[in-house]
């Protein structure tokens, strides 16, 4: 590759911001962008090209440091929970207040900031705090697939580049470069919703279909009693446990190259702990994209049947029934980003979900 930003398929207009910013750093840029936009790559790319004599070549050995995790100078802080806690800011503030050990900056990096909205005391002023007056040497990466005007302050004290969403044609050429059949990545794309990293797992997943008709299918065995809600509801989460099989075996496979790769240098995988800390996060954001695939299925049987109750004239009651259940579902995917606790959600949702 001719550097670390050609990896962020169908981003050009990014890429070229990031290249022009890997060379004039600040103190704080917002990777923002739909889900679906691979900003944790993107992330790390600028990371790399931070510390590169070359802004980025992706070969020499400080950028091979930075992209597999081992650059001592390049901290991804991570949060516990779903929300981020106060006390987890501060330590990226402390991290920031570091002096870097190589010649290059101390890059700070947290993912999903939108999520300092979400815990019961909002952590945004203890954000703030850690963007203000950084050291000359430190540079804050923060990303967000959602900007709510409550992250209008954070936004204003950063320099802001947008990812878009990629077709599902771009999806699919990428699976194609990596080895699928136009088949697969074809199914794969329209299936991963823009998303390219979920489509290099559903490439891996041939029950993909055979889950989403668990939730197609849902609707015909609700009756609003407990019993069936328990009994769809347990399926569903069933199904998410098997979602997993194919990520985990990637990430599996991923973790053997960087160590291969240490290998060949003399080493060892520095950073372990960091990177599987890094796959169990990725694991917990596949489990909520399994859940609004399997919602946004819910959703085309629901409104299949509104339109067929208005075009009927005696179909009153079951057009207010779909327009309930479209609720129900609504909700649901709002509550996937404030709840962890799945199991709960999930019968909630099929307890709410009524048959025609």
């Amino acid at each position: 590759m001719s550097d670390v930003f050609d990896t962020l398929v169908g981003q050009p207009d990014a890429a070229a911001a990031l290249r022009h910013h890997a060379r004039r750093p600040v103190h704080a840029y917002l990777l923002s962008g739909p889900a679906g936009a691979d900003l944790a790559s993107a992330a790390l790319a600028l990371a790399a090209a931070m510390q590169c004599e070359e802004h980025g070549c992706g070969r020499c050995d400080r950028c091979r440091r930075v992209l597999d995790g081992r650059d001592p100078d390049v901290t991804l802080v991570a949060r516990s929970g779903i929300a981020w806690r106060i006390e987890e800011l501060r330590e990226a503030e402390r991290v920031g207040r570091r002096r870097p050990l190589g010649a290059g900056r101390q890059v700070v990096v947290l993912e999903d900031i939108e999520r300092a909205l979400d815990a019961a005391t909002p952590a945004t002023p203890a954000l703030l705090k850690t963007l203000e007056e950084p050291p000359s040497r430190t540079v804050f990466i923060l990303t967000a697939h959602d900007l709510p005007p409550e992250l209008e302050t954070i936004v204003s004290r950063c320099v802001e580049v947008r990812l878009r969403a990629l077709r599902p044609d771009e999806v699919a050429a990428a699976l194609v470069a990596d080895g699928a059949s136009r088949e697969e990545a074809r199914a794969a794309a329209e299936a991963a919703g823009g998303d390219l990293r979920r489509a290099r797992v559903l490439r891996r997943d041939p029950d993909v279909g055979a889950r989403l008709e668990i939730w197609r299918e849902a609707p015909r065995e609700l009756n609003g009693t407990p019993a069936a809600a328990a009994r769809v509801a347990e399926r569903w989460h069933a199904s998410l446990d098997e979602a997993l099989a194919p990520l985990v075996a990637l990430q599996a496979e991923e973790l053997a190259r960087r160590e291969a790769a240490a290998r060949e240098v003399g080493g060892r995988l520095t950073g372990r702990r960091e990177i599987e800390e890094a796959h169990r996060r990725e694991q917990r954001r596949y489990r909520v994209e399994e859940i609004r695939a399997g919602l946004q299925t819910l959703a085309r049987v629901y409104r299949d049947r509104l339109r067929e109750a208005l075009d009927d004239e005696r179909g009153a009651d079951r057009a207010r029934a779909a327009l309930a259940a479209l609720d129900a579902i609504s909700e649901a995917g709002e509550r996937i980003t404030t709840s962890m606790n799945e199991s709960l959600l999930l019968y909630d949702l099929a307890l709410a979900l009524r048959s025609p």
